[in-house]
């Protein structure tokens, strides 16, 4: 994702959560100091002085995106969904440990093959091209992981799993940002696979080139994610998605959810409803901007989608794209908060 655009003033929407003095993208009395402390640099969602890049551009929410089903079911009290948060948390140390992961590279490769293990068994499909940049050819694969359910309609998830290219050479391992949403799409696999989902299929994506070579805009950033939606235009998959999360960003120990005004406003408020339920959602929406991520290509063309993230990571975005982005920074309790609340979204939204 990018950095944020400070293109108007970010808002706190409910004054009971936790406040953080900046908006992320991902106050404004503050906002002069969030111009000098996240600056600009080459990046997606930015890069260590950048402006935190994947908030800026207004997509337009299509009417039939901002219209939610209607839920005629009766109030819900069946059990809360628990994912294994210390495993998930196992996952990210092991990915991090290949070190830094930019599109092209041996550790990119690596990554894949370590996703691709723990999906054995599963329904597998890779979408794999050759992207064209500003820096030259790259391989792209974006890893699809499907799991049927008895309902008509698909849920996708997704996650990207590449770091930072512009950054690869000052060891940025991306722990949250590319490996906290590689790992919970990991183990949202081990919640699915086995059996057939009593709702809608759902199909976790891995991403891949979601950040900048260069310079994050239009044409440089979310490689694969525009070819993904691309394709399933042409081939009337996205016709049959009800829903679409992008999962970004979630492990930061200090966690606050942004409320991203790019996303479909009635999934925002299903996944904050979802929070209540359990409890958390003061970890949720106290800030609220626009989010330049891997959701976008799929909101252009009418897609309900959400971008699922905190990208105000440590005190003004300091660990952005910097160096310091490591397993310390994480938290399992984050990673158990943001996965539990998009399960219970799932599962809500099987029940409509």
């Amino acid at each position: 994702m990018r950095p944020l655009r400070t293109s108007g003033t970010t808002t706190s929407l409910r004054t009971g959560c936790p406040r953080v003095p900046l908006c992320s993208p991902r106050l404004s009395f503050l906002l002069p100091l969030l111009v000098f402390a996240l600056g600009s640099t080459a990046c997606s969602k930015g890069t260590p002085t950048a402006p935190a890049d994947k908030a800026a551009v207004g997509a337009p929410v299509t009417e039939s995106a901002s219209t939610p089903a209607t839920d005629t079911t009766s109030p819900d009290s069946g059990p809360l969904p628990q994912i294994d948060s210390k495993r998930t948390f196992q996952y990210i140390k092991e990915i991090v440990a290949f070190g830094t992961r930019p599109m092209g590279s041996e550790n990119h490769k690596k990554v894949e093959n370590y996703i691709t293990s723990h999906l054995k068994g599963d329904q597998v499909e890779d979408d794999a091209f050759a992207a064209d940049t500003v820096e030259g050819k790259f391989p792209v694969r974006n890893i699809i992981a499907k799991y049927p359910g008895t309902k008509d309609g698909i849920i996708v998830i997704l996650g990207h799993y590449d770091t930072n290219y512009p950054l690869r050479n000052i060891g940025f391992v991306g722990a949250n940002d590319g490996g906290s949403s590689t790992a919970i799409l990991l183990e949202y696999a081990n919640h699915l696979r086995g059996k057939k989902r009593d709702g809608y299929s759902v199909w976790l994506v891995w991403t891949d080139g979601e950040e900048a070579v260069r310079q994050w805009s239009e044409t440089d950033s979310l490689y694969g994610t525009r070819h993904l939606a691309e394709k399933w235009e042409k081939d009337g998959t996205l016709k049959k998605i009800k829903a679409l999360f992008v999962m970004d960003m979630i492990g930061d120990a200090d966690l606050n959810i942004d409320r991203d005004t790019n996303s479909t406003p009635w999934l925002l408020d299903l996944v904050y409803q979802a929070a209540e339920r359990s409890g958390v959602q003061s970890h949720f929406y106290a800030r609220a901007g626009a989010m330049d991520d891997d959701h976008l290509p799929f909101v252009k063309r009418g897609v309900p989608s959400i971008d699922v993230i905190d990208l105000d990571y440590g005190y003004n975005n300091v660990f952005h794209h910097t160096a310091q982005d490591t397993i310390d920074k994480l938290s399992p309790r984050s990673l158990e908060i943001v996965g539990n609340t998009v399960l219970e979204a799932i599962r809500m939204l099987d029940r409509r």
